[in-house]
């Protein structure tokens, strides 16, 4: 599931095999961007914004991608057999001499100008794995998480406004790691700073990796403390780990926690 980890490790392999090399061919697979041609063109350099991916190209123009929910581009070589998904679902191919990217299954594809990438990010809280990451982006992550006091945790965290990054899978380990209910509402948050500090750490620890760890055992079903293990027994206590859809209507996701290390409120349980 792509999160703000596997944004940036995508964003770094398609600036290693694009940034510096003029396009010889741009095929962007949408209606509104059907007549665009970038060929000719250099890109400049491939960026993450939290969950968004920037390609600059020259001439002042960026072409802006969302991973969604199961979206990918794939870096091919020359001659390589592009495998990541049938063709119905390629949404964009840029090239240069050397290699091949393809997106596959993006829900969402513009191309703006460099200048108006706001219209765009604008709106997303501070980046957790922005290079530049200071003390000012914490306390303004701090205080769009506490912006909603009567909102839960899990919601809050998960809302890119706050903060940019945390997908699903994080969402649930942050609050096992802290030992707080999914449901506590954010006027309870013991610490604000302290899950902001965590969610970066955890962040920035998977950034290079292909597989996403949180529990620091790198042994397979080992890897992550709840997610995806409803009825499983926790690796703290040994009480079966719940599951339920948490969110607005329409917008629920599965949230995984353990109740007995994170006691408060609960929703009915549901299936894994």
């Amino acid at each position: 599931m792509p999160e703000g980890d596997t944004v940036w490790r995508t964003a770094r392999n398609l600036h290693r095999a694009l940034a510096g090399e003029p396009l010889v061919r741009s095929d962007l697979r949408v209606p509104q961007l059907a007549t665009v041609d970038l060929t000719g063109r250099r890109v400049t350099e491939v960026v993450p914004r939290g969950k968004h991916l920037l390609t600059r190209v020259e001439g002042g123009l960026t072409l802006h991608s969302h991973l969604g929910m199961d979206g990918a581009w794939r870096i091919y070589d020359p001659g390589e057999r592009w495998h990541g998904g049938p063709q119905h679902q390629i949404r964009a191919v840029l090239a240069n001499a050397a290699h091949s990217a393809v997106g596959y299954r993006l829900p969402a594809l513009d191309l703006l100008r460099t200048a108006d990438e706001s219209a765009v990010v604008g709106h997303l809280g501070p980046d957790l794995l922005a290079p530049g990451w200071s003390r000012d982006d914490q306390e303004e992550a701090v205080r769009r998480l506490l912006g909603d006091p009567a909102r839960t945790v899990a919601e809050a965290v998960l809302d890119q406004r706050n903060l940019a990054g945390v997908g699903n899978v994080y969402k649930s380990e942050l609050c096992f790691m802290l030992r707080l209910s999914p449901w506590l509402p954010v006027a309870e948050l013991p610490s604000a700073e302290r899950l902001v500090a965590l969610a970066r750490k955890l962040l920035d620890v998977n950034k290079a990796r292909t597989t996403r760890i949180t529990t620091a055992d790198q042994r397979i079903d080992h890897r992550l403390w709840v997610y995806g293990r409803a009825g499983r027994p926790c690796r703290r206590c040994g009480t079966p780990i719940r599951a339920a859809d948490q969110g607005p209507a329409g917008q629920e996701r599965p949230t995984y926690w353990c109740p007995r290390c994170q006691p408060g409120t609960e929703p009915t349980p549901t299936t894994d």
